[in-house]
């Protein structure tokens, strides 16, 4: 039959990929690298659990009469992991669908069943928790319950079926599915007169999610090897035993005495603060207050006489740590010579020098104390242009 058919390629094709992926694994593996397959400890009577429902399409299938069309299929399962490799669910599938007879055209079907799972990707590739893609082939059997040519109460058959589960693991709690099955059943469930031995096939195929309960995962048996102590144990052992003890002890004394050392030459650090400046003398550190020397530069972009934030950084350090109300400072401003006119430098130098002022007169520094020097590009003292578009800051 043409559904029976189409149902073996993709059973087939999808066996043909999950074997391709098996080869990819890698951490599934033992230390010699073969395959891991357990054994594995056994899990509670909640873990492993897993609830599933999807939709899809269905048919029918019938000597004489070919696969009639489609219609709908729901399906709810709840299951559990017994292994990595063994599993079962129970579950209830909905139909509806239209055969090619006619004897019971739009007929409802209730199939409440129980499935027996192999997880064909763990017994091959070994357990592997991450797997994108598990390849499990299932049977089931329950009671196919029927209702058809407008009748309100359902006709009762015994069904079984086989099929394909492809689950894909999107998180730690749910997976896709993509279920393929086909469900059997005799036909005189269906009042097909003159028929009664004749045999019927649903196929379907659904799609949906499945949410893990519980604890997930397994966890593999490892076996505990017994340390054996040879024997006999004679009096040269335990003689050797005790001077290794007794040379362990000197060199444990030996370096409890080069520790105290060590604390000894570092006790004069201890309570030293980071950022601070000392002065060491006589094997004792005194804090002093530390000044940035003089002279110190900012330096200016082409043709401006505004300082970038990086430079004027550079000025407040400097002004934070060497100007006060006090401070005699001599500025000197220049321009570079590649560039501009003579005339237009010696402006430029003297809006630069200018800039300078106002800051430092900003940051703490006496106006009245500031002399100020503007040298246009008469007396670059640098090797090149960038460095001579400056003021230099001179502590008097």
């Amino acid at each position: 039959m043409k559904g029976i058919k189409l149902f073996g390629i993709l059973a087939v094709a999808g066996l043909l990929v999950s074997f391709g992926a098996y080869a990819q694994e890698d951490n599934n593996r033992n230390e010699d690298g073969t395959v891991a397959r357990g054994p594995y400890l056994t899990n509670g009577a909640f873990d492993n659990t897993f609830i599933g429902l999807g939709a899809g399409v269905n048919s029918v299938i019938e000597k004489g009469y070919g696969i009639g069309k489609f219609g709908l299929a729901t399906d709810l399962n709840f299951g559990k992991w017994f292994t990595p490799s063994v599993g079962a669910r129970v579950g209830w599938h909905g139909l509806k669908n239209t055969s090619k007879s006619g004897e019971f055209d739009k007929a409802a079907f209730n199939y409440v069943h129980a499935d027996f799972l192999w997880n064909l990707s763990n017994s091959f590739g070994g357990y592997k928790e991450t797997r994108f893609w598990d390849i499990i082939p299932y049977v089931d059997a329950g009671l196919l319950l029927v209702k058809h040519h407008g009748l309100k109460s359902f006709d009762q058959e015994l069904g079984a079926g086989v099929g394909i589960l492809n689950e894909f693991r999107l998180g730690d709690r749910v997976n896709l599915n993509l279920d393929l099955g086909i469900i059997g059943s005799r036909a005189e469930a269906f009042q097909m007169n003159g028929f009664v031995k004749r045999y019927v096939g649903f196929p379907t195929a659904t799609l949906g999610l499945s949410f893990n309960l519980g604890r997930t995962g397994f966890d593999r048996y490892a076996s505990v090897i017994p340390v054996v102590v040879p024997l006999p144990f004679t009096e040269a052992d335990y003689n050797n035993l005790k001077n290794k003890v007794a040379a362990l002890e000197r060199e444990n004394a030996q370096l409890k005495n080069k520790i105290a050392d060590l604390e000894n030459q570092l006790a004069p650090f201890k309570n030293l603060v980071d950022g601070q400046t000392y002065l060491f003398q006589n094997g004792r550190f005194t804090a002093v207050e530390a000044k940035v020397a003089s002279p110190a530069t900012v330096y200016f972009d082409l043709g401006s006489s505004k300082l970038s934030q990086r430079e004027k950084a550079h000025l407040e350090y400097f002004a934070g740590n060497v100007v006060d109300g006090n401070t005699k400072l001599l500025l000197t401003g220049s321009a570079d010579k590649q560039t501009g006119t003579a005339r237009g430098n010696q402006k430029l130098s003297e809006q630069r020098v200018e800039t300078v002022k106002n800051l430092l007169t900003k940051l703490g520094a006496a106006a009245g104390n500031i002399e100020t020097v503007a040298n246009g590009d008469t007396k670059n003292i640098f090797d090149t242009p960038a460095k001579n578009r400056c003021v230099v800051i001179e502590v008097k």
